[in-house]
């Protein structure tokens, strides 16, 4: 097990094939060790080179109220009136 930082994409790819042939591995064993450490070192990778922004606060309200099934006027108990809850959703000013 040679396990080196990733430094350059060449690396990365690598370390996601070597994380590809590990997979599955046991874990407490010599390979299960260094499929952690990859991963690890992937995930560091990819968070300084592949940031994700977070969502805009009112798509991810909208994206819950879908999973949820709920609906503009599901929202009023917690936002207080429907003109309220259009405001919020549509991003207007108030």
């Amino acid at each position: 097990m040679e396990i080196r930082p990733i430094k350059t994409e060449q690396d990365y790819d690598s370390a996601i094939g070597r994380i590809e042939e590990l997979w599955g591995a046991k874990k407490d064993t010599p390979e299960g060790d260094e499929l952690d450490l990859l991963v690890t070192l992937v995930e560091s990778y990819e968070m300084k080179h592949y940031p994700i922004a977070p969502p805009d606060p009112i798509d991810a309200i909208k994206f819950r109220m879908e999973q949820m099934g709920m609906t503009n006027s599901d929202m009023v108990k917690y936002l207080g009136s429907q003109s309220r809850v259009s405001e919020v959703l549509n991003k207007k000013e108030s």
